[in-house]
């Protein structure tokens, strides 16, 4: 076998690394970060690769960190944002993005390294990337790095020194970042997408799928690092006026992790940050838009309902929100009252009844009328299950008890009559009194008494009511097994809203529930389901508004060639060619091709 021949390369990473010697290897890897960022060397790509790949599977190692790692990938940053010629020089168009990642990597859990990251001068390197001077890949490490910094107490001040523009910036990303991300790459043809973004989203070896998947995973990640940045200003309490502003708090609720992106509350977490502190929650309380949303949670499954439930106690357990608040929130969380636990959280119904019924007796004797007559009603109804029908149920015998039990069950089958033989209204009607009869500790009865009419609202048209029902079915059958009938019937009622995103996680959720159950988890997902699932897919779609608002920029477009007398077929190819993939042609519409064919 031949030997390798000797390197000739002076302080070569690689061969440092192999140095046997600790001491001399430290000296040497020293001697390295040092020079790199001076040095014109196309292996620097494969050393920063290499280094990208040891921040990721070793964060607490604390050699690189203590030997100058920071202060090179500092300065590498900068040489690139500084010298356009360098930067185009090979591959050195890779070296910011790794640079950045690497810090991000280090900075995540460690406040030690976070602190020697700020000394060596990372935080002006990464504003640039922040500002835009690359791309929007860039910013995405950028701001995930930046993230981490702030969350850790002793280097959060290096980064309030730009606080103005690092919420500015935040604000603008997290709101825009979609359409960029969309208009940038994701939208175009795969030709002119640019390589190195296709590269470091695949690691060279991805197809077309594999870059638009991971697109879409790395724009989810960008906006979501954009809202924790803002997220570590909003728990200290720092410009929250900036932060609160109208349009950004209503364009907030649409932010979620989606389903490539779901450990991360995005958009409600921020919120309930914003509920901790007084002048977040009356920025919150005042917008309708923004409350509505956070009702809409609260009443689905969502994995963070619960931070949906715990914006809405904290906007009610404030005096200066309360009344503003209830009338929009009580019909919702009036349903949510037999709710015995949501992950950690135990007697979540208890809570949320006490909260809103801490002053009903000013509204009952008529010393406060509250704007909503909804929400008095809805008041009314919780005063009468939490307590009326409790007393009620306690003054009754076993006998009357085994009564009650059989009257439900009749009017149950009467109900079900009514139903088959299409006499919905009056079927609705029946469910309802047996609602009301029916004691409170028949909670399977119930469950099905509250689904059962549930289908009936859906049947006349009333989502909102079925909604309301579902609810309650799906609160008295728990998060663990939760009621299956009633998750799909939910999923239906949010469709007939609009509400995509409430209707997919609920269908979801329906067909999690049949897979789990022992008599349906070795049946195919029904057909209705699996349709639904494919609808509110394309509606909940990452960059599903960005490519309607670049569809209508393209319309205008077309609209003023016409108006000016310009327009001409040529034109619209030319379009289409220059990154325009959505715009349909005679060749890509079926059924125009048809209709020309027979012309």
């Amino acid at each position: 076998m031949h030997s390798e021949p000797p390197c000739s390369k002076l302080n070569c990473f690689f061969c440092t690394m192999n140095e046997p010697e600790h001491s001399v290897r430290r000296a040497k890897l020293s001697q390295c970060f040092k020079e790199m960022p001076l040095r014109d060397d196309q292996e620097h790509v494969l050393v920063l690769s290499g280094l990208w790949n040891i921040s990721m599977t070793q964060p607490d190692d604390p050699e690189f960190p203590a030997l100058g790692i920071f202060e090179c990938m500092a300065k590498l940053i900068h040489r690139g944002i500084i010298d356009q010629n360098w930067l185009l020089r090979g591959q050195n168009i890779y070296i910011p993005y790794y640079a950045a990642h690497i810090i991000g990597s280090y900075t995540m859990d460690n406040p030690q390294f976070a602190e020697k990251a700020v000394k060596s001068g990372v935080v002006l390197p990464l504003m640039e990337l922040l500002r835009g001077k690359m791309s929007w890949v860039e910013q995405r490490v950028a701001v995930r790095a930046l993230g981490h910094l702030a969350s850790h107490e002793k280097t959060f001040e290096a980064v309030v020194v730009h606080v103005v523009e690092v919420i500015s910036l935040a604000m603008e990303i997290a709101s825009n970042c979609l359409e960029v991300v969309y208009k940038e790459f994701v939208g175009i043809k795969a030709r002119k997408r640019p390589k190195y973004h296709c590269d470091l989203l695949t690691r060279g070896v991805g197809e077309l799928e594999l870059q638009s998947r991971k697109a879409e995973e790395w724009a989810s990640q960008l906006q979501c690092w954009s809202l924790y940045l803002l997220n570590c200003f909003a728990s200290k309490e720092r410009c929250l006026n900036l932060i609160c502003n109208t349009e950004f708090l209503n364009n907030l609720c649409g932010m979620w992790g989606g389903l490539v992106n779901l450990t991360s509350p995005a958009g409600i977490g921020l919120l309930r940050t914003l509920c901790s502190s007084k002048t977040g929650r009356e920025n919150v309380a005042n917008s309708r838009q923004v409350m509505e949303s956070i009702c809409n949670v609260s009443r689905s499954s969502d994995d963070w309902q619960n931070m949906a439930i715990d914006c809405l106690l904290l906007l009610l357990k404030d005096p200066e929100t309360r009344y503003g608040v209830i009338d929009i929130a009580a019909s919702s969380l009036v349903d949510l009252v037999e709710l015995r636990s949501l992950g950690e959280s135990k007697m979540v119904g208890e809570t949320i009844s006490q909260t809103l019924l801490q002053d009903y007796y000013k509204i009952k004797f008529g010393f406060l009328k509250l704007k909503s007559q909804e929400a008095e009603k809805a008041l009314e109804e919780l005063w009468e299950l939490r307590v009326e029908n409790i007393k009620r149920d306690k003054l009754m015998s076993e006998q009357d008890m085994k009564e009650r039990q059989v009257l439900v069950g009749k009017l149950k089958k009467q109900g079900n009559q009514k139903f088959w033989t299409g006499k919905i209204e009056k079927a609705c009607k029946i469910y309802s009194k047996a609602l009301e009869l029916c004691p409170l500790n028949f909670r399977k009865e119930r469950i099905v008494l509250y689904s059962n009419r549930a289908q009936c609202y859906l049947l006349l048209k009333n989502p909102a009511a079925a909604i309301r029902d579902t609810t309650r079915a799906l609160c008295l059958s728990g998060t663990v097994s939760p009621h299956s009938k009633s998750l799909w019937r939910r999923s239906q009622a949010y469709d007939m809203k609009g509400l995509a995103k409430e209707s997919l996680m609920d269908c979801l959720m329906f067909i999690n529930s049949r897979i789990k159950s022992e008599h349906t988890k070795r049946v195919r997902i029904p057909y209705y389901a699996a349709r639904m699932i494919n609808k509110q897919m394309n509606a909940t779609w990452l960059f599903a508004n960005a490519k309607s608002k670049l569809c209508i920029k393209k319309e205008k477009t077309v609209d003023e060639y016409e108006s000016k007398g310009e327009y001409q077929l040529q034109e619209m190819m030319d379009a289409k060619n220059m990154g325009f993939p959505d715009m349909p042609t005679i060749a890509e519409d079926a059924k125009a091709e048809k209709r020309w064919k027979k012309r």
